[in-house]
């Protein structure tokens, strides 16, 4: 590198998914006419549903390419606020919701509102990489908190006020998480709102795999109290992924401050997908979504129990998301050249535990079954052959 490139510090510290270096060897050998298993993306394999790819048709078809309000289309937030209403029977107001370009946009309006440089926002550990690195792109302090089965894998109450300090300003929550899929019970979330509330702080709430749950249903944080700040994206259940649409439900008296804030960051959210988005509620659409849940529950009933079979241990077993984090010390000391032999030697590839922190990413492993039936069971297979 030339000696006049000027790098910030801080991007020291922000790192790279390093699941992406195993993608592009996945595809450098899937180029060479080898056939790989994927079970390492986290993203759904479905298809966007035809009726929401209809209306991005007819919303191209009309015309409506310029910019929206920073804030959302607003017949879209009205939408939303409904879904609320019917899916989990809390009443939020539209306008409290902002529209924002992927659930990580919402991210970040919420930390940018919320934290100054310096100040601590606590979080599980293990966690989605990308969270803790939008903290410290604010120039603040992610503290990630080591959690386990004990604890569904989930901060708790008692470790909120263990945990926190004079500068902790927030703490994050992902209900299911990544990698883990465990999902926030009700008595633990409204526990760590006190303990927030006590200390004069806020509870971020990450909702983007509501919908993809397959034991019982899991209410929204918003039906504990109006503040605090919740995310949620059409990537996930909703099948949008590309679409890069997602939205912010935000305390009262922040929703000018973030919209002022959305309005210098990205200025709105991509018109055509938010025309689009409006169609994800329609009756049809659901219809088509809840089948795709459906196979997804499928597929995880499938994918547990052979990994356990093969040696791999998992001691929860995951409630929502399409992940399964798997101890893998039976086999390997190092999960991430674990990775790389069964991908080179099996055809297989999986996620190394080192993307989501420092709690032991040695020993872990995180499983997607975001493929068919059919290929997880090849994958199964090749991993059997390889192991044994």
């Amino acid at each position: 590198m030339s000696k006049s490139v000027h790098i910030a510090r801080r991007m020291v510290d922000i790192e790279p998914f390093h699941v992406m270096d195993l993608l592009a060897r996945a595809r450098a050998l899937e180029a060479t006419g080898r056939d790989i298993v994927h079970m390492e993306i986290g993203e759904p394999d479905f298809v966007t549903p035809a009726p929401i790819r209809e209306a991005a048709k007819q919303a191209l078809d009309a015309g409506k390419t310029h910019y929206t309000p920073a804030t959302g289309l607003p017949a879209l937030r009205e939408a939303i606020s409904d879904f609320y209403q019917t899916e989990y029977g809390v009443s939020v107001s539209p306008e409290r919701i902002i529209v924002t370009p992927g659930a990580s946009g919402a991210l970040l309006l919420a930390l940018g509102v919320l934290v100054n440089p310096g100040e601590r926002v606590l979080m599980a550990d293990p966690g989605y990489p990308c969270n803790r690195h939008f903290v410290r792109l604010l120039e603040a302090e992610a503290v990630g908190v080591p959690v386990g089965p004990g604890s569904d894998y989930q901060l708790t109450p008692v470790l909120l006020e263990q945990h926190w300090t004079t500068d902790t300003v927030a703490a994050l929550l992902a209900s299911p998480s990544n990698p883990v899929g465990t999902v926030v019970n009700a008595d633990n979330l409204a526990g760590m709102y006190s303990v927030a509330a006590r200390h004069g702080g806020r509870l971020i709430v990450d909702e983007i795999y509501h919908g993809l749950i397959y034991d019982g249903m899991a209410n929204s944080a918003l039906n504990v109290s109006e503040e605090l700040f919740v995310i949620n994206s059409f990537s996930k259940y909703f099948c949008m992924t590309g679409w890069r649409l997602g939205w912010l439900v935000a305390p009262v008296d922040y929703v000018r401050e973030a919209d002022k804030l959305a309005q210098n960051i990205f200025l709105a959210a991509p018109t055509i997908s938010q025309h689009a988005a409006l169609a994800a509620f329609a009756p049809e659409s659901r219809e088509i979504l809840n089948e795709y849940r459906d196979d997804f529950r499928q597929r995880r009933d499938f994918l547990l129990p052979a990994l356990r079979e093969l040696g791999f241990d998992i001691p929860l077993t995951p409630t929502g998301a399409f992940y399964l984090y798997a101890d893998c010390t039976r086999f390997t000391d190092d999960s991430y050249a674990f990775a790389l032999d069964v991908l080179e030697k099996a055809g297989v590839a999986i996620t190394p535990g080192r993307d989501f922190g420092a709690n032991q990413p040695e020993r872990h492993l995180r499983f997607a079954y975001t493929t068919s039936l059919a290929r997880l069971k090849e994958g199964v297979e090749r991993l059997a052959a390889y192991l044994h």
